[in-house]
């Protein structure tokens, strides 16, 4: 190994929540280690955070190929360092109506919310347990709690993340291990919700404040949740905008 950097992992580390959180543990002293399936975007995220004085790696990380997981975490434990948080924020939204839902949307859709939750969670038990320590957590969404009309492929792989995480939680726990799921019930400040409500008519700019949630302000919860003591460890986060309806 050589760095002595605790290490943070984002599978799933795309340009908004996954960026802000890689940001918000660098500047907290850890190594980030940024995985998306096209691994070159990642490269700007890794060349910012390097000249803000931290240090970041992005790799090329497919969460629903079981081969492509185990390989990363044992690349990253040999050359980088020993893993002490692990976040799966890969997401696979999409909104079809339910005579328009194939097998293989459903399917893929599967894969990426819930799959690549497993394999993510497994592999990081795999190491974490052994050393008593560490962090897990999963990004849930609005559809981890509700199925809306249009959207039977994502929320009923968000369901499945949901138990996947409150299992993990009970089995791991007593091992010291904080595992979470965190619910985003919130429109996020992306270019994909933004052009949403374009879509619609509506200008995000002419948005009340607080009605779209800053990435800055999940990161923060992904923060606050690892540092938790441990007689007071949340398993379960709703986030939600000040104007969000619930």
């Amino acid at each position: 190994m050589n760095e002595s950097n605790p290490v943070c992992l984002i599978v799933g580390a795309g340009d908004y929540i996954g960026a802000a959180i890689a940001r918000r543990f660098a500047i907290g002293g850890y190594t980030v280690c940024l995985g998306r399936r096209n691994g070159d975007k990642t490269a700007p995220l890794v060349k910012e955070i390097t000249e803000a004085g931290g240090t970041a790696h992005g790799y090329t990380l497919d969460a629903r190929e079981e081969s492509q997981i185990e390989e990363r975490f044992a690349a990253i434990e040999k050359d980088i360092g020993p893993l002490e948080v692990v976040i799966f924020n890969a997401v696979g939204n999409v909104q079809f109506p339910i005579r328009d839902t194939t097998e293989r949307v459903f399917y893929k859709v599967w894969k990426m919310a819930c799959l690549g939750g497993f394999l993510t969670g497994r592999e990081a038990a795999k190491y974490l347990v052994p050393r008593n320590r560490g962090s897990i957590f999963f990004t849930g969404a609005t559809a981890s709690l509700r199925g809306s009309s249009g959207f039977a492929a994502f929320a009923s792989a968000k369901f499945a993340l949901r138990a996947l995480a409150q299992s993990l939680a009970r089995e791991l726990g007593p091992e010291n291990i904080h595992v979470a799921h965190l619910i985003i019930d919130a429109g996020v400040n992306t270019a994909f919700v933004r052009e949403r409500y374009q879509d619609r008519g509506i200008d995000p700019d002419e948005l009340p404040d607080d009605t779209l949630m800053d990435p800055k302000s999940v990161a923060e919860a992904y923060w606050m949740l690892h540092n938790q003591s441990r007689d007071g460890w949340t398993h379960e986060l709703d986030l939600r905008p000040f104007r969000e309806k619930w």
